[in-house]
């Protein structure tokens, strides 16, 4: 996801979003472990995924309690 399409989300939607995409690197690190993983770059992709959703999470949280 790009960081606009995170931006246009509610906090309960990116709350939600952020959930599943831990789900899936939790579930790519258990397959990268099995010697399952073909797609290496999408470790990456998905760590910084959660990155931009943990940081747009408290950019929201912050602005709310400002105001």
């Amino acid at each position: 996801m790009t960081s606009k399409e995170i931006r246009d989300l509610a906090p309960a939607e990116i709350t939600t979003k952020l959930r599943e995409v831990r789900e899936q690197f939790l579930q790519l690190r258990m397959r990268r472990q099995t010697g399952q993983v073909e797609k290496t770059h999408e470790l990456r992709t998905l760590r910084k995924d959660v990155a931009r959703l943990e940081t747009i999470l408290n950019e929201k949280k912050r602005a709310a309690v400002a105001a």
